[in-house]
């Protein structure tokens, strides 16, 4: 099946390797096919508005392109929502939330305000129209920094472990149940091409996949650069660079070398990536480096038309 064809994705790696771009071309990819999305980040410094031209965007549900939706979960509102969408009754919740007694004791709740990001998101893959139709065909998770990130999907487990049965355990057994489903839910890994990311990746797989049963569906490379010259082409490049003279095409020869250690590099640590994974059967996909240009739809369009998988 295709990684749209899911309910539910979440968007993991490092802090600073694009996670925001691959969530956003994500969304466009999907709503391309007729698929109403729902972007969720949790409690970020978000750039998508940025990146899409719309008003900053808050913890109510903004409507930031055809077809998809976006929202920037803060961790007090979404459990006061979510507490209310379980509870039924806004009363109940108040007076088990908001009870100047049983706020110390929430506190200590091991991954309660992970949980209040992520439960709200998992609510939204089976939230329902009128008509009875989904609202949302598909919920993507701008997921916090790996870290972060796999602690929060850790909470159901957690959960179901220490609460005792009621509400909140079969909503973390449910939730569970969804991450744990390849026909429902993928994670989608970008790295970087550089030690650390692709080191911290290679944990991240792993620990999805055989700690937390979830499955990778999608493991992106971005800012990419292409190899532009061949070996021939490099070894005269260098001996060039060398020669009297050359200071006055210093510039160029300087970037073109540049550029070669950089996509020489990029191929070792793409060759160290494969080795770490060893899971052929993974897909994969490579964004271009952008060179520090900005983002703004017409890119994100063009990354979209690459991760439609």
């Amino acid at each position: 099946m295709g990684l749209l064809d899911r309910k539910f994705l979440y968007v993991m790696g490092k802090g600073g390797v694009g996670k925001t771009t691959v969530s956003a071309s994500l969304a466009l990819a999907a709503a391309q096919q007729g698929k109403s999305v729902l972007l969720c980040m949790c409690n970020a410094k978000e750039r998508l508005s940025h990146f899409l031209h719309v008003p900053p965007i808050d913890h109510h549900h903004h409507t930031v392109h055809p077809g998809i939706d976006a929202v920037n979960i803060v961790p007090k509102q979404a459990l006061q929502e979510y507490g209310n969408l379980v509870l039924k009754l806004p009363s109940l919740y108040r007076a088990l939330f908001e009870n100047r007694f049983m706020e110390p004791f929430l506190r200590g709740v091991p991954g309660l305000e992970a949980w209040s990001m992520l439960g709200k998101a998992f609510h939204h893959t089976r939230e329902q129209n009128p008509d009875g139709t989904p609202r949302y065909d598909l919920v993507i998770v701008d997921a916090p920094a790996t870290g972060h990130g796999m602690d929060m999907m850790r909470v159901p487990n957690v959960i179901e472990r220490v609460a005792p049965p009621g509400l909140l355990r079969q909503e973390a057994a449910a939730a569970r149940s969804l991450f744990q489903d390849p026909t429902q839910t993928a994670a989608v890994l970008v790295t970087l091409l550089e030690e650390m990311p692709v080191n911290e990746t290679c944990g991240t797989f792993h620990s999805l996949e055989k700690e937390l049963g979830i499955q990778v569906g999608l493991l992106v490379c971005n800012r990419t650069v292409p190899r532009r010259f061949n070996p021939d082409e490099h070894k005269a490049l260098h001996v060039l660079h060398g020669q009297p003279g050359a200071a006055k095409n210093s510039a160029r020869l300087s970037a073109a070398l540049y550029q070669m250690a950089l996509a020489d590099e990029q191929q070792r640590q793409h060759a160290q990536l494969v080795k770490g994974i060893n899971s052929p059967h993974t897909p994969t996909a490579a964004l271009p480096n952008l060179w520090g240009q900005d983002i703004h739809t017409e890119q994100l369009q063009a990354f979209a038309n690459q991760l439609a998988v």
